[in-house]
């Protein structure tokens, strides 16, 4: 296994597996996400691959892509309620459900790890929906912790 940075080819396969990430937030969150995997959601990804501040990762199996990551690095000027910030945002984060708990992810997060300290960025965020109870064991297995909460009140 390998985990580099996408290549514009690998561009089709990782819509493959953001629609497996849409398909469970709709099955999860059914209010807030749209059925459906629409041309919209799949070109928004060429606007991903175009970003400067955003690299997107892949980990690779026997010439698959088993797995990939969307990496954002945000800046965040010190304002009067918040110092400076300067940290490493997983803004999509997915392994195929085939390839999962075989140490795709695992290695995708050390990969993340060492780019980060490389690119001199000493935090990594990221955000999940409570539902992903699976993502939750996963993340924190690797080291997340929880720092912040949304919440929500349905029943008015």
């Amino acid at each position: 296994m390998s985990v580099r940075f996408a290549k514009e080819e690998d561009l089709g396969r990782i819509n493959e597996l953001r629609r497996q990430v849409n398909d469970l937030h709709v099955q999860g969150k059914p209010e807030v996400f749209k059925p459906g995997f629409s041309q919209e959601l799949q070109n928004h990804l060429y606007t991903i691959w175009n970003d400067p501040a955003q690299e997107i990762a892949v980990s690779e199996r026997e010439g698959v892509i088993a797995g990939f990551a969307v990496l954002h690095r945000i800046y965040k000027p010190e304002n009067p309620f918040m110092k400076e910030r300067d940290f490493l945002d997983i803004d999509e984060f997915c392994v195929d459900s085939a390839f999962r708990r075989q140490g795709v992810g695992t290695e995708m997060i050390a990969f993340i790890r060492e780019w980060a300290k490389e690119k001199g960025v000493a935090r990594i965020e990221l955000n999940m929906w409570e539902f992903n109870q699976e993502a939750l064991k996963f993340y924190e297995a690797v080291g997340f912790t929880t720092y912040r909460r949304y919440m929500e009140m349905t029943e008015l």
